[in-house]
């Protein structure tokens, strides 16, 4: 059995169980979550968006198999154990490929799940919720046609398995998320007060078109890997707010598991949410648990806390001016966030900086904003940073890490992980 259906199973004994999984492809986030699973004995759960990793390079000019490498070589630096590291692919489906003409599309998608499965990647989310170019724009894509899209790519995805485990006697079949309510990756952008939760309906509509679809294909091996089901539980966020979970709200959606014990739900953009509403959401049956935006906003958060430190030890010409490149970067090329920040020039500085949707997240591998953030840590780890100044920027790592002599990059990782913590706290009985 797949490690995440143990731990999943679990649930059905009673237990208060379930995972959360990092979807960020940033170094220093993903050390920070292997070291947590570290301490804390847990699975590190790391996945990448069919737009940031796909067979083609994705804007993080990774492959899925390159991707492997990089997680994995964290992994190993970190000392934690391979056989803790799950790697799971978000959004896989035509997302990238929607202005292609259907057979086009789905023939990249193809490629592109085959390149996740050969690469080691066990945890599927399949999404053909979107309209792609061959489609009516102005009508509803029917429960049917996504059903019927995402067993053709399921069915790529077991044949890629096949081969895989034709040469590697210890891989894991893929486990698969189903799904086609899911919020836009990375959030709204603004949240609107009309954010529904999925209907009950909705989700019998969608286990039954995916069943009959499923075994249309003679895919009843991998139904049985089916694990949970996307939907929105009425949580969400923007550029400066979110939509807090409510249980009493989500409970009709909720009791639909009833019915089928066989799934859980997967919650997207839980980022920013309270621990203890984190927490209800696992009790209540959303025991998957996906984060990103929020741990590389509090990688800035924290980046941005060491210049402060920074400005206090080093002299200026020999400073990173870390926050001066980043906004640099971001004015140059404002395609990743001119279509989700509005407002005057200076609240679309702040924006830029602070915005909790974090589209300043997409200019962390700009060579000159990446090589501006190495220069920071380089300048604060050759001298010992004062308590006095880790008190005044980061608190919260100094009162958690008293008899610790601390340097830049672990002040930066713990404080990426006190956002973990909150996830831990919630999947944890």
């Amino acid at each position: 059995m797949h490690q995440l259906q143990e731990l999943l199973n679990n649930r059905k004994k009673g237990a208060h169980s379930g995972v959360y999984s990092c979807c960020s492809a940033n170094r220093y986030v993903i050390t920070a979550v292997m070291q947590k699973a570290l301490e804390t004995n847990t699975l590190a759960i790391v996945e990448s968006t069919a737009n940031q990793v796909d067979h083609l390079g994705g804007y993080t000019g990774m492959t899925p198999s390159m991707f492997h490498d990089f997680v994995f070589e964290i992994a190993c630096e970190t000392g934690l154990p391979s056989d803790r590291v799950m790697l799971g692919g978000d959004h896989l489906g035509p997302l990238t490929f929607a202005h292609l003409p259907q057979q086009e599309a789905m023939e990249e998608a193809q490629k592109l799940i085959t390149a996740y499965i050969q690469a080691g990647y066990s945890k599927i989310h399949i999404d053909t919720s979107m309209h792609i170019g061959s489609d009516d724009m102005s009508l509803r894509l029917s429960d049917e046609t996504i059903a019927h899209r995402s067993a053709a790519l399921c069915r790529t995805a077991e044949n890629a398995f096949a081969r895989l485990a034709s040469n590697n006697n210890s891989a894991q079949p893929p486990v698969y998320i189903i799904g086609s309510e899911v919020p836009i990756p990375g959030g709204e952008t603004a949240p609107q007060a009309n954010i529904c939760v999925t209907s009950p309906d909705d989700v019998v509509a969608t286990i039954n078109s995916f069943d009959q679809a499923f075994h249309a294909e003679r895919l009843d091996r991998a139904w049985q890997r089916v694990v949970a089901i996307v939907v929105q539980p009425g949580v969400e966020f923007g550029d400066n707010g979110i939509f807090e979970y409510n249980s009493a709200a989500a409970r009709p959606l909720m009791n639909v598991l009833n019915r089928y014990p066989q799934f859980v739900f997967e919650g997207h953009s839980t980022d920013y949410q309270p621990r203890e509403s984190l927490r209800n959401m696992v009790r209540d049956g959303v025991a998957i648990l996906k984060v990103g935006p929020a741990l590389t906003f509090a990688l800035r958060e924290g980046l941005f806390a060491l210049e402060l430190i920074e400005q206090e030890l080093v002299e200026k010409d020999k400073r990173s001016h870390f926050r001066t490149i980043l906004e640099q970067a971001m004015i140059e090329n404002p395609s990743f966030w001119e279509k989700h920040y509005r407002g005057t020039p200076e609240e679309l500085r702040f924006k830029r900086a602070f915005s909790i949707s974090d589209r300043a997240r997409y200019y962390q591998p700009v060579p000159i904003v990446e090589t501006a953030a190495q220069k920071l840590l380089e300048n604060l780890d050759r001298v010992e940073i004062p308590r006095p100044l880790i008190s005044q920027f980061l608190p919260m790592e100094l009162a958690r890490t008293q008899n610790e002599r601390l340097n830049a990059t672990s002040l930066l990782t713990a404080h990426i992980g006190t956002y973990i913590d909150d996830y831990l706290y919630a999947i944890q009985a």
